[in-house]
């Protein structure tokens, strides 16, 4: 029988590229942007993949995402934009990291 384990949640997330950051111990992070009924979500998913060239945030225009993301109390992140997005959770399950993000209804 296998079992998720609830981990904390990295400090810093920085973009890298589209869809893909890194974090304050250099581990990747690849997303997946979602709306759904006015609800903005972002799943998070740790993965060792081979990077590319970074990208500037001229190049990333226009993104859903933020630049940057900063873990605050309460259980979220604050972004370079000053929007809060809440952890839904944070996972590990079989060796992979897994967040889901929930932009904060006031932030839309």
């Amino acid at each position: 029988m296998y079992y998720a384990e609830v981990i904390e949640p990295p400090q810093r997330l920085w973009i890298w590229e589209k869809g893909v950051y890194k974090d304050e111990n250099a581990r990747i992070w690849l997303s997946i942007f979602t709306e759904n009924e006015n609800v903005s979500f972002v799943i998070m998913r740790q993965k060792d993949i081979p990077l590319g060239v970074p990208m500037s945030p001229n190049q990333l225009a226009p993104f859903p995402l933020p630049l940057m993301y900063q873990l605050y109390p309460e259980n979220r992140y604050k972004s370079i934009d000053s929007r809060y997005w809440r952890i839904v959770y944070h996972i590990k399950f079989q060796g992979t990291e897994e967040m889901l993000l929930e932009l904060l209804e006031d932030q839309r």
